[in-house]
């Protein structure tokens, strides 16, 4: 990919161009995590998302502490497009808990002080509430991979579902973008352009999930993300608690994942997952230094 008005000059490095071309596999790359904190913010976007706005010091201590306490991960959101002055800014709390239940919390704020009820909102959980949130990683300032890719599909989305959709900063994984976050379920997408992000979210919605473009559930660790994944790959989509993790066993770098399935799936699966380290490589489009990444391969899918 070349900018407009660039030939001649050095071909400009965008991860998510390299990732496709090594074919970097999706599966087990879903940071784990049950708990998000958005915060709708209709100005620019610093570099380091939340922690690089200019709001009030105690304020801004006060939300970080009470976020890092349940490791929530602290979003800055917007609309696609522009917004009426008219209509609120709102944060909200959306929470997985470990039962399965999903609950969210929203609020409204104008200025930084209010932002308080956010710490307030963590210490307790928040209406049950299944309605999908769905984000879209569109922080340019952060890698230009998920403004290229990830503008396209926040735009597409947000024509099908306006009320559902938010842009957001950085979710990780940029070499991945478009990516693509379902909260409180905790489901991530990679690799997504805005053909294929409708095709994803509307499987989604109707709780058919498929192992295309999925990286992976952040309430399981990587090597039982890509367990579930294989066994998506292999039998066809599921719902979201379709499969069960009820076993772990690691080997030095392979794990013996156990799955039990709700019907029509099968009820019991072993999956074999192996771990490797791939070569140093630029994993970002901002990264001077390379970085080598772990890879979950799934290597056999046993029934019983």
């Amino acid at each position: 990919m070349t900018a407009p008005g660039r030939e001649g000059r050095a071909e400009r490095f965008f991860c998510a161009d390299a990732a496709r071309v090594r074919g970097d596999p999706l599966a087990g790359t879903a940071p784990f995590g049950s708990v998000w904190v958005l915060v709708e913010y209709r100005r620019s976007w610093p570099t380091n998302g939340f922690d690089g706005l200019a709001l009030d010091p105690a304020t801004k201590a006060r939300v970080f502490t009470a976020a890092q306490a349940l490791r929530a991960r602290i979003l800055l959101i917007r609309r696609h497009g522009r917004r009426r002055p008219e209509e609120p800014t709102r944060w909200a709390v959306l929470r997985h808990d470990a039962s399965g239940d999903l609950h969210q919390q929203w609020g409204v704020w104008q200025r930084d002080e209010d932002l308080a009820q956010i710490a307030t909102a963590l210490e307790t959980p928040g209406k049950p509430d299944r309605t999908p949130v769905i984000l879209v990683c569109a922080h340019g300032r952060h890698d230009a991979c998920c403004a290229v890719r990830g503008r396209p599909v926040g735009r597409a989305l947000s024509a099908r579902w306006p009320d559902l959709v938010w842009e957001c900063t950085h979710v990780g994984g940029d070499r991945f973008a478009a990516n693509l976050v379902l909260v409180p379920d905790g489901v991530y997408y990679g690799n997504l352009d805005a053909a294929a992000s409708l095709t994803v979210v509307e499987e989604h919605l109707a709780d058919r999930i498929h192992a295309d473009h999925l990286r992976g559930y952040t309430t399981l660790f990587p090597p039982q993300q890509a367990a579930v994944a294989a066994a998506l790959a292999r039998f066809g989509p599921a719902g979201r608690y379709d499969y069960a993790v009820t076993g772990t066993v690691r080997e030095d770098t392979t794990w013996h994942i156990r799955l039990l399935g709700r019907p029509p799936h099968p009820p019991h699966l072993e999956v074999r997952v192996r771990a490797h380290r791939t070569p140093p490589r630029q994993l970002t489009c901002r990264g001077a230094a390379r970085s080598s990444a772990v890879v979950y391969e799934a290597v056999s899918v046993r029934v019983g």
